[in-house]
């Protein structure tokens, strides 16, 4: 990473922090106004970082994922809910499972300190 980009990044998180910093500064503004003041900054931020090699790479890099994405196949909403049924009878046999290994343990261990009926 050259000088300039280092600068560029420093000051995409200067106008972050401004954005920020005018938020709290408008306390005594309309809500809309302090939302807009960070958006500005984000805005700002995200256009000079842009302007940087790593900023650049991080958009690509942005973008192609939102490309993979779309070529991801989703499950249908029947293959969502049988794996929903599926994870949740799971959930309750092993749960039955862990409190009757528990249950024993707990009778084993009382009779032998003498303490089991």
């Amino acid at each position: 990473m050259t000088t300039t980009d280092k600068i560029k990044l420093g000051l995409a998180f200067l106008l972050l922090m401004v954005g920020v910093a005018g938020f709290y500064y408008l306390s005594n503004q309309a809500a809309v106004v302090r939302v807009l003041a960070v958006l500005a900054g984000v805005a700002a931020a995200a256009g000079v970082a842009w302007s940087s090699q790593p900023g650049k790479h991080f958009f690509a890099f942005s973008k192609e994922s939102v490309a993979e994405t779309r070529r991801v196949v989703w499950p249908t909403r029947k293959e969502t809910i049988q794996t929903t049924g599926v994870v949740f009878l799971l959930v309750i046999v092993v749960a039955l499972f862990l409190w009757v290994v528990d249950a024993s343990l707990m009778w084993l261990v009382q009779l032998l300190m003498g303490q089991g009926a």
